[in-house]
């Protein structure tokens, strides 16, 4: 059998591994930043082992695909006008747009740790942007 080269280039093109060219495609996502202040009055009530406790038992169940998490520290003014400059934990999680229910989760994170350590506010920032993973 005798085949021509075009039909030989389309046979072995078949054969070749996919070849990514590029870099991978950007997906829309929510970037949802949390700060947590650690302090309860005056003194600092959230220490290392309550937010490992806090994140074993509240973050990791509320957020089952992922969470990153880093000390940080900040100013806030109460409602009082009185300024407090407090350690902090900043909490970031990073899901598609497309996720409801992670809105929910949030929520509950926030909910609870209000509750448990008495804080009267905790701030939460939403963007949106791309990503690739």
């Amino acid at each position: 059998m005798r085949f021509t080269f075009p039909l030989v280039l389309v046979l072995l093109g078949g054969c070749a591994p996919a070849i990514q060219s590029g870099p991978p495609q950007l997906q829309p996502v929510v970037t949802e930043r949390i700060y947590f202040g650690r302090n309860i009055g005056d003194t600092l009530g959230v220490t290392d082992s309550l937010w490992a406790v806090f994140v074993r038992e509240v973050v990791s169940p509320h957020l089952p695909a992922g969470y990153t998490f880093w000390p940080a520290a900040g100013d806030w003014r109460d409602s009082t006008g009185h300024v407090t400059r407090e350690p902090s934990i900043v909490l970031e999680v990073i899901h598609p747009s497309a996720a409801a229910s992670i809105d929910s989760a949030i929520t509950q994170v926030i909910g609870e740790y209000k509750r448990r350590f008495r804080q009267q506010s905790v701030l939460r920032v939403v963007t949106t942007g791309r990503a690739s993973f």
